[in-house]
């Protein structure tokens, strides 16, 4: 694994919480919450889900990958958690909606399915792999000419530290603490970068905020926290 684009502290943490993928009230309901916001994004940045060929990269327990599996893609998900992967698999089972699990990296996935898929999602995996860049260029060989990849991550600065770490940490416990690591999150500038040299145009920015209060998620144009990017492979 030494060679592998993977951190195995990160690995264990998701591990550990495996059999509460599918709980919307244990440490993955932020997960849950936001879900139908961030697969309706997708569904419209993307033209429909129907009938495309869609891979989830870093798919966890599958709750993205099923939901687009349910709007009628061909879904493959791909993670080096086998925990989590093993509960992607039982709840698919009992759902009845088929997805494809893998237990794979995205770089070798990429070098095995150059260009294979119309849609690539990688969500709230960046920041917890040692070389984010990498996955970013797996992500854009997986997609075809002219086909979407789409990111969510946390940007950096003193208002992401303070809302995802201090706030959704320790003050509000939306997740458990350790969950995230400052230095690992990731500018949009940079992101876009990384995208740009990998062949990616990016298309749209969209935030993600979360109302205390309220307790609801809802996108905004508000990137400065949490962020969703949708890119384009650049035609050649």
């Amino acid at each position: 694994m030494s060679t592998v684009n993977v951190d195995p502290t990160e690995i264990e943490k998701f591990s550990a919480l495996a059999s509460k993928w599918w709980d919307p009230t244990s440490e993955f309901k932020p997960l849950h919450d936001i879900n139908p916001l961030r697969l309706n994004w997708i569904n419209d940045t993307v033209g429909g889900l129907q009938q495309k060929k869609v891979i989830d990269v870093g798919c966890g327990g599958g709750i993205l990958a099923e939901s687009m599996a349910q709007l009628g893609a061909d879904v493959t998900g791909i993670d080096l958690a086998e925990k989590s992967l093993k509960i992607a698999r039982l709840h698919s089972l009992e759902s009845g909606i088929k997805v494809n699990y893998q237990y794979i990296s995205a770089e070798e996935m990429a070098a095995q399915h150059t260009e294979q898929f119309d849609v690539v999602t990688c969500m709230e995996m960046l920041e917890h792999v040692p070389n984010p860049a990498s996955i970013v260029h797996a992500c854009a060989r997986l997609v075809k000419p002219n086909g979407w990849v789409i990111f969510s991550t946390l940007n950096r600065n003193p208002k992401s530290f303070l809302f995802a770490i201090i706030g959704a940490e320790y003050l509000l416990n939306l997740v458990p603490k350790g969950t995230h690591h400052y230095e690992s999150f990731i500018k949009p500038s940079e992101l876009a970068r990384s995208a740009r040299q990998a062949g990616l145009a990016m298309h749209q920015l969209k935030g993600l905020e979360y109302n205390p209060l309220s307790k609801h998620y809802r996108l905004s144009d508000d990137g400065s926290v949490n962020y969703l990017m949708a890119t384009q492979k650049i035609s050649t």
